[in-house]
């Protein structure tokens, strides 16, 4: 089980869905799973646009569950591609590493690290913990000051937000009691920026990013 990690825009989907195609380019049979893609359920879909058909990773989905489904009905089941990991529950990483140890099914996952607050995901961090091999994506992600961006800011009617819950879909229009609506979006910073909550002096009013 190797766990690829990374900030928005660093390319993770890209490279799950290269991924796929050199193991299938093998005669490998394997499935593609996500959960909560910008392209909508069931569609694994990358900024560069690329995409391709993915089963969609629901709360209640058992992953182990449907892989035994597809060798019952036949179909070769060699291996994993994991979009969007850190978005599973804690017992989905604790199936795909089931289903490495007892069925030699190879596991490749994708994900974020930490959320807005820059507190570990709880599916990353059991990935973290039970992962063979882990990975932070090379493709450089810059804050707006040039340095490397390692965080993933929330950003709510213009401000970063330090509260709020953990998954929130970024680009959504939000009315409270009050009618107010609220424009959230996502940024990369730096560590220094974020923490200071700087989004720089020509933030893009529309957001850098457009996912959660």
């Amino acid at each position: 089980m190797k766990f690829f990690y990374g900030p928005m825009d660093c390319g993770k989907s890209t490279l799950a869905l290269q991924m796929d195609y050199n193991h299938a380019r093998q005669g490998r049979r394997g499935l593609v799973l996500t959960t909560i893609d910008r392209a909508g359920p069931g569609r694994l879909s990358t900024r560069i646009g690329l995409g391709k058909e993915a089963v969609e990773v629901g709360a209640d989905l058992d992953i182990r569950g449907l892989v035994r489904q597809r060798w019952s009905q036949g179909i070769r089941v060699d291996y994993l591609i994991c979009d969007e990991a850190s978005f599973y529950t804690v017992a989905q990483i604790e199936q795909l590493a089931d289903l490495v140890d007892t069925s030699d099914v190879d596991v490749y996952a994708f994900g974020l690290a930490t959320d807005f607050r820059t507190s570990l995901f709880p599916a990353a961090q059991r990935l973290f913990e039970l992962a063979d091999e882990v990975t932070r994506v090379q493709v450089e992600v810059l804050c707006w000051c040039g340095r490397p961006g390692l965080l993933n800011a929330r950003v709510v009617n213009g401000g970063i937000a330090r509260e709020g819950d953990q998954v929130v879909i970024g680009d959504t229009d939000e009315t409270d009691e009050d009618t107010t609506t609220a424009d959230v979006r996502y940024q990369v910073l730096c560590r220094r920026h974020h923490r200071v909550g700087d989004l720089g002096p020509a933030s893009r009013p529309d957001g850098q990013l457009r996912l959660v």
